[in-house]
């Protein structure tokens, strides 16, 4: 099957063509001139359309939406933070919430434009060892990519309050599973709808064991790493107290520090550390929104592409954000990188690089991220017919300043998975009632 999607109002891609060609779930031509070169069996009409990749998501805690804004946790930095909502879900999270809780998150970035989502899975409780399995189930109901980073929690130093038991395995476990999931689920062949990498939570809840146990794990498997790293000054203290060294060396020791990594976050980086990273070519997932809410910091997104090293977009976790929208992210990571550098340093188009292009490469794929032929047919289509687009001249630049947050129609792989704004079948007030009366028993005692 061969669609011309033509004459779009606008088009993020090189040269900006009149349109392109999709053939099953590839791009194969861009067309420069009145029509294909080749004849098409469809043709779709885009002039009322900014076209642009499909977005990607490289960091992202799916459960955590059935705790947004919880009167425990608002207006604390990340430490405080976490030592309110550890607890709350060790006691609350159990396999039926989960599901909601990915099905929701997944929802709410695909209608946001985005095409390939990345959790950072790191909570299993006592009935939760199928969650990879679960997370996989449900974006395959969608039809969005996903690119599950199996995490853990196997430690926590006495009266640290960092992590909770009843989310913990034990390394035997969590190796075991890792094993599982990249046998059953990794794919890294072009194309692909599900990758998995390997993803010890944070330098201050994970052994060392862990740490390198997983390295050896990912050469194995040739499949990524991520971590969190640099996210606050508090995680600098604690690493430096516990190991007598800062987040950055403490991973380079364990075999963490190689373009097989990227990591969330990267705030709280010296000028020798991001010129380490960038020699390296680790990956750093700019999180902009969750920074501003726990009061974080910015990420040097400038020098750190400068240095060498992927600067990559997520929306992180929708109980820090408290929101899973990518376009949202976008437009957050322009304004919060302005306030760094300059108005010029940052522009719409920076933003939008980072959360595809960049984020592409964070996860290691080279087959989506831009609109080139050969690329998968990963698309976000947006109008400007809202009240917030009008008088808007460049209509690019209008996605990011004007604040778009709904794409009308997105497209995974050639199959249009939003139309009219949401996923087609979908009863979507269904599914705020079912995840609305799961996160109210987050809100009961405990």
């Amino acid at each position: 099957m061969r669609t011309w999607i033509r004459d779009p109002l606008a088009i993020l891609a090189p040269n900006a063509p009149r349109g392109l060609v999709v053939e099953d779930d590839r791009i194969v031509e861009l067309v420069e001139t009145a029509g294909p070169k080749t004849p098409c069996d469809a043709t779709f009409d885009a002039s009322r359309y900014v076209i642009i990749p499909g977005l990607i998501n490289t960091h992202h805690h799916f459960f955590q939406t059935l705790t947004r804004a919880h009167p425990a946790a608002i207006n604390k930095p990340l430490f405080p933070w976490l030592q309110a909502l550890y607890p709350i879900w060790g006691a609350k999270l159990d396999r039926d919430n989960f599901r909601l809780g990915v099905r929701l998150a997944l929802t709410e970035l695909l209608m946001s434009g985005c095409t390939t989502a990345s959790d950072h899975l790191y909570a299993f409780t006592h009935d939760m060892s199928d969650a990879v399995d679960i997370e996989v189930d449900e974006a395959s109901r969608l039809g969005i990519r996903i690119a599950i980073a199996r995490g853990a929690i196997n430690l926590r130093s006495p009266g640290d309050l960092l992590a909770d038991e009843r989310l913990m395995q034990d390394h035997d476990v969590v190796i075991a599973d890792c094993e599982r999931v990249l046998t059953k689920y990794h794919n890294p062949a072009p194309g692909s709808v599900c990758t998995i990498a390997l993803a010890p939570c944070a330098p201050f809840n994970v052994t060392r064991e862990l740490m390198v146990d997983t390295a050896k794990l990912a050469a194995q498997y040739d499949c990524r790493l991520h971590t969190h790293l640099g996210e606050t000054i508090d995680e600098n203290e604690y690493c430096l107290h516990h190991y007598g060294c800062r987040p950055l060396d403490y991973i380079e020791q364990l075999g963490w520090l190689t373009d097989r990594v990227w990591v969330a976050h990267g705030i709280h980086f010296s000028d020798d550390e991001v010129a380490r990273l960038g020699r390296h070519r680790v990956g750093v997932c700019h999180c902009p929104t969750s920074n501003t809410v726990l009061a974080s910091g910015i990420c040097r997104t400038k020098e750190l592409e400068a240095a060498g090293a992927i600067v990559g977009l997520g929306v992180d976790g929708s109980a820090s954000n408290d929101s899973s929208n990518m376009m949202e992210a976008v437009r957050h990571a322009m304004m919060i990188g302005r306030l760094r550098y300059e108005a010029s340093e940052v522009t719409h188009l920076d933003a939008l690089r980072w959360a595809t292009e960049g984020s592409a490469h964070c996860i290691g794929r080279s087959d989506i991220g831009a609109i080139e032929v050969g690329n998968q047919a990963d698309l976000a289509f947006f109008n400007l017919d809202e009240l917030r687009f009008s008088g808007a001249g460049d209509p690019i630049a209008a996605l990011v300043l004007c604040g778009a947050h709904r794409a009308e129609r997105v497209m995974v792989g050639g199959a249009w998975r939003i139309v009219d704004g949401a996923p087609p079948g979908m009863d979507l007030a269904q599914l705020r009632d079912e995840h609305g009366a799961a996160a109210r028993r987050f809100l009961a005692a405990q």
